[in-house]
C-alpha cells in the first residue's frame, strides 16, 4: 500500500522536537520500513493491475444491463407467464443441440427466463443460456455463459483473475492477494506511528504541505480510509486462490465451516418412498452400484410448485435431474437479506426429499459466502459495486504516490538519474530478541499457509543479502 518514509528521515512540520521514545515501536519501526519498501517497489504493479482489472469488472454488473437489454429483458409485460416447460420447449427448439441442465425462471416481471445448455464445442465451464419471453415463448437470444455471468463479465472476470493466461495467470492475482494485506496494515502502522501535533492530519490530508510531505500526507490519509476494505479484499480473493485458497479450505473444512448441500440422491427403482433424505447408492451382486435416471417426471413446472410450497420463493434456479439425481431448486438471491434455501424434488411423485436452510450453513460458511459475495460486488448490489470502484481507484492512487515519494527523494546532487534509498540495513540487530523470536515464528507460520507471500518474502531477503554483500564488497575495494 505504500512507499512511507523510506530511506533518510525528513521530518514532519507538525513533529514536536522531542525524541522518540525507546521501546517495541521504535525496534519494530525499521523492520517494518524495508519491508513495506520492498513490497511497494516490487508488488505495487501487481497491485496496480490487481485494482485497474478490479475496478472494470465492478462496472461490469450494470454495463451487462446495458449491453445485454434485448436479452435479459421482454419487450412487453404481459398479463400471465406461460408454463415453464413451454418455455423450455421454445429454448429447446431454438438451440436443438443442447443438453438443458438448468432453468432460472423469470426473476421480475420484465426479465426474461433463462435456460442453460451444455453444447458441443463449447470450453470447459462455458454453457449455452437461450433467453425466453415468459410471456410468449419467443427467443429473446442465446449467449455463450459462464457460471451466472454473461460474455462481458465473464470476460472481465477471467482478466481479473488470471490475465487470460490460464494457471500461469493465476499466481499473478494470488501474489497480490497475498501481499496487499501485509502492505496495507504495515502501511496503516507506519502512519499511525508518525508524530503529529494535530489529531487531524492522521485521516485528512494536510492541504498545507507542499512535495514530498503533501503526497505522503494524501498516501497515509487515504490508505487510512481505504485499510479495512484493502484487508478484505486480500482475504475473500486468498478464499478461492490456488494454493493459499486449498489451505484456507482444508483450515475451514477441519473446523467445521464447509458449506453444506441438499442431498438430491434417489434410490434405485424407487420415489421418494424408497429414496429418503440420503438414499445413496444401491449393491448388486457386493458392488456398489449408481442409481439409473429416474424412469418418471413429473416436470419442471411441478417441481418449482413442490419447491415454492416448501418455502422456495424468491429468485430460482432449477437444476434439472441427471443420472440418480432428482430436481434440486435453489434461491439465488443473494443481496441482503438473502434467500439462499434449497430443496430437493422427487420427480417421480414431486415429494420434496431434502430441504437445505441458509441459517442451517455453518457461521463460517455463512461468512466465507458473504464475503466472496461482497468481493464480487453482489451482497449490497449497486452500493457495493461502487464501493468496489472506490477502493480499486484508491489503491491505483496509493500505489501513483508511493512511487511519486520514491522519485522524489532521490539524490539529484550524486547522480543524474537515481531513486530514493531503502532504509539502512541491520534494524534487525536492534530488535530485542524476546520481539524477533514471535516475529520470525508468525511470519514463518504465514509464509507456510500462504506459500507465495513465503517464496516471495524470501527471494526480497535473498536479494536484499546479495545487495548487501556487494554493497560490502565495493566499500572494501574503495
Amino acid at each position: 500500500m505504500s512507499l512511507d518514509e523510506v530511506g533518510v528521515r525528513i521530518p514532519d512540520a507538525d513533529a514536536p522536537a522531542t525524541a522518540p521514545k525507546a521501546g517495541t515501536w521504535a525496534a519494530i519501526r525499521p523492520l517494518l520500513l524495508r519491508l513495506h519498501f520492498y513490497a511497494g517497489i516490487f508488488m505495487a504493479p501487481l497491485l496496480f493491475v490487481a485494482a485497474a482489472t478490479g475496478l472494470l469488472y465492478s462496472a461490469s454488473w450494470q454495463a451487462e444491463k446495458i449491453l445485454y437489454a434485448d436479452q435479459l429483458t421482454v419487450a412487453r409485460v404481459g398479463d400471465s407467464a406461460l408454463p415453464l416447460g413451454t418455455q423450455v420447449a421454445a429454448a429447446k427448439a431454438a438451440a436443438p443441440d443442447g443438453k438443458v441442465v438448468s432453468v432460472w425462471p423469470a426473476p421480475d416481471a420484465e426479465a426474461t427466463t433463462r435456460v442453460v445448455m451444455e453444447k458441443p464445442g463449447l470450453a470447459e465451464g462455458e454453457n449455452l443460456t437461450v433467453f425466453v419471453d415468459p410471456y410468449t415463448a419467443h427467443v429473446n437470444g442465446r449467449l455463450t455463459t459462464s457460471s451466472d455471468a454473461l460474455p462481458l463479465r465473464a470476460w472481465l472476470s477471467e482478466f481479473h483473475s488470471n490475465l487470460h493466461l490460464g494457471e500461469f495467470g493465476r499466481n499473478y492475482s494470488e501474489l497480490a492477494a497475498s501481499w496487499l494485506w501485509v502492505v496495507a496494515l504495515g502501511g496503516l502502522a507506519l502512519w499511525i506511528g508518525r508524530r503529529r501535533s494535530r489529531k487531524a492530519r492522521l485521516v485528512l490530508p494536510d492541504r498545507a504541505a507542499t512535495g514530498r510531505r503533501k503526497t505522503l500526507s494524501w498516501h497515509g490519509a487515504v490508505g487510512l480510509w481505504a485499510v479495512t476494505g484493502l484487508v478484505a479484499l486480500s482475504a475473500t480473493g486468498l478464499t478461492w486462490s490456488k494454493y493459499a485458497g486449498e489451505n484456507i479450505g482444508q483450515l475451514q473444512d477441519r473446523l467445521g465451516g464447509a458449506t453444506p448441500s441438499v442431498s438430491a440422491s434417489l434410490a434405485a427403482g424407487a420415489g421418494a418412498d424408497g429414496g429418503g433424505e440420503h438414499a445413496g447408492h444401491v449393491m448388486t451382486e457386493g458392488m456398489e452400484m449408481p442409481p439409473p435416471a429416474p424412469t418418471a417426471d413429473i416436470g419442471i413446472d411441478r417441481a418449482v410448485a413442490a419447491a415454492r410450497a416448501a418455502g422456495i420463493t424468491e429468485q430460482l434456479q432449477v437444476t434439472l435431474p441427471a443420472k440418480g439425481k432428482g430436481y434440486v431448486v435453489k434461491e439465488k438471491d443473494k443481496q441482503v437479506p438473502v434467500h439462499l434455501d434449497s430443496v430437493a424434488v422427487d420427480p417421480a411423485d414431486g415429494k420434496v426429499m431434502d430441504v437445505l436452510r441458509f441459517s442451517n450453513h455453518p457461521v463460517l460458511a455463512q461468512l466465507t459466502h458473504f464475503g466472496i459475495d461482497l468481493h464480487m460486488g453482489q451482497t449490497f448490489g449497486l452500493a457495493n459495486q461502487i464501493a468496489l470502484a472506490a477502493l480499486a481507484v484508491a489503491l491505483m492512487f496509493l500505489v501513483v504516490w508511493g512511487y511519486r515519494m520514491w522519485w522524489l527523494r532521490r539524490p539529484t546532487k550524486e547522480r543524474t538519474f537515481s531513486v530514493g534509498r531503502a532504509q539502512p540495513r541491520g534494524a534487525w540487530r536492534k530488535a530485542p530478541l524476546t520481539m524477533l523470536l514471535p516475529l520470525a515464528a508468525v511470519t514463518a507460520v504465514v509464509g507456510w499457509f500462504v506459500p507465495l507471500l513465503g517464496i516471495s518474502l524470501i527471494a526480497f531477503l535473498a536479494v536484499d543479502v546479495l545487495l548487501g554483500a556487494v554493497a560490502a564488497h565495493r566499500a572494501k575495494a574503495a
